[in-house]
């Protein structure tokens, strides 16, 4: 199987969970403060912190400090690189698809013709 770049294992591991994933959708229609990103999520402060600095250590958002609030902003590279490996699998496996559908109408051509000849 193709090796996975490491660098992808963070962007993958934050990708995994759907308070993280939701906070991505949000920051896609803009930057947002830390109290706007959590508002629709039922968890404590910290709990959610935690999710922001997964998502940040993964380069996935990226972060500024004005007086009191604290905004982040999607950083949208790693998506990038994840959609670029994604799809560099999505053509191979299509391609041993392609593969496997031609062996067996090949194989279903055989069979008829054995059928035909008895």
């Amino acid at each position: 199987m193709p090796h996975q770049p490491a660098h992808l294992d963070p962007v993958f591991r934050a990708l995994a969970d759907p308070t993280r994933r939701a906070v991505l959708a949000r920051l896609a229609s803009g930057p947002a403060a830390v109290t706007a990103l959590r508002a629709p999520h039922a968890m404590a402060l910290p709990s959610f912190l935690q999710h922001l600095g997964v998502l940040q250590r993964a380069g996935l958002v990226r972060s500024t400090k004005a007086g009191r609030v604290r905004t982040y902003e999607l950083a949208p590279q790693p998506l990038r690189a994840a959609e670029a490996w994604m799809a560099q699998q999505r053509g191979l496996w299509e391609r041993r698809l392609d593969q496997l559908d031609r062996h067996l109408e090949r194989m279903h051509a055989a069979a008829r013709t054995r059928k035909d000849t008895r």
